[in-house]
């Protein structure tokens, strides 16, 4: 009887351990993402908006004076 009991439990054992079905595997595959941001940085100006404004006005009355000069400068 012990001899019986303990082929049997031997047998159960074995089965168990060795099942004749394929398991899942489950593989992880880890991506590696490399992120590359462009990031806008605002030159420091050392002028304010009321001299950079002067300038693009004063830019503006020079084109308007140099037509002048060249309109009065063709008629010699």
């Amino acid at each position: 009887m012990k001899k019986s009991f303990l082929a049997l439990s031997f047998l159960t054992f074995a089965l168990v351990f060795s099942s004749c079905r394929e398991e899942k595997k489950s593989e992880e595959q880890v991506k590696e993402v490399e992120v590359v941001k462009e990031v806008e940085v605002e030159a420091k100006e050392d002028k304010g908006i009321l001299e950079r404004t002067a300038e693009k006005v004063d830019d503006e009355v020079n084109k308007e004076v140099n037509q002048e000069i060249e309109k009065i400068g063709d008629d010699n």
